[in-house]
């Protein structure tokens, strides 16, 4: 089994808006929706888990009742981080999910999931055991001087530099296990850490699968201008 852990658990501050970033609406849409419909549209998709901020579990319900997300089984009250909400999902799916199953983790606000993108994370995972979306660096990147913080003397060769982000994928027999070492032994669950970062504190090997330059994140509301951009282009055959 195949299932979708959607992450939905921040409140959003940098968006500077009155609710959660991802129940802006967007073409009478919430951005919210358009993430799961990536999931809910994908033949490879068994079952979907939303890990929701607090408060705003029945208002998700009632919006994938409307949009026809009937592969979403379960919501799940999210934490106070990331890593507190990725968690919750996963300690939820104990008894439901065998070791196994591939668990893909997704943030609820990068709704332009590509198809191709979830295959081979799942493909990938089905291999090596986990698989987290990358792209090459593209720009270079420069150290700075610790003596002189405004100048530098050397560079990082961008070959040997990936950037990742989400979805990432896991069994969940690994995963499940790690969350319970990880919250612990208080191991990569801190500041801007996430399970790709965990996972390589508690020494597990990553293995990279296909990225997409179009899965941005909705942080600021320049972001939120270029998702309408590509929605309004009619250059993607997968958005309704």
């Amino acid at each position: 089994m195949n299932i979708a852990v959607v992450i939905a658990g921040g409140v959003g501050s940098r968006m500077a808006q009155d609710i959660p970033k991802q129940f802006l609406n967007v073409n009478d849409k919430p951005v919210l929706i358009y993430t799961l419909e990536g999931f809910q549209r994908h033949p490879m998709i068994d079952a979907i888990e939303l890990v929701c901020i607090e408060g705003w579990e029945e208002i998700a319900k009632a919006y994938a009742k409307q949009f026809n997300i009937d592969k979403l089984k379960w919501v799940v009250k999210g934490g106070n981080s990331a890593q507190e909400s990725i968690r919750n999902g996963v300690y939820n799916l104990e008894g439901i999910a065998n070791d196994d199953d591939v668990i893909i983790i997704h943030d609820g606000i990068r709704p332009m999931i590509d198809s191709f993108v979830l295959s081979d994370v799942i493909k990938i995972c089905n291999e090596k055991g986990n698989a987290v979306t990358s792209l090459p660096y593209n720009e270079q990147i420069f150290k700075i001087d610790p003596d002189d913080p405004s100048s530098t003397t050397e560079y990082i060769p961008r070959e040997t530099l990936r950037r990742v982000s989400t979805p990432q994928a896991y069994k969940f027999g690994l995963l499940d296990k790690s969350y319970h070492k990880a919250f612990e032994e208080e191991i990569g669950i801190y500041g801007s850490s996430y399970t790709n970062t965990m996972m390589v504190e508690l020494g597990e090997r990553l293995y990279f699968a296909a990225g997409s330059d179009k899965n941005i994140k909705l942080t600021t509301k320049d972001d939120l201008e270029t998702f309408k951009a590509y929605l309004s282009s009619g250059l993607d055959s997968w958005i309704k």
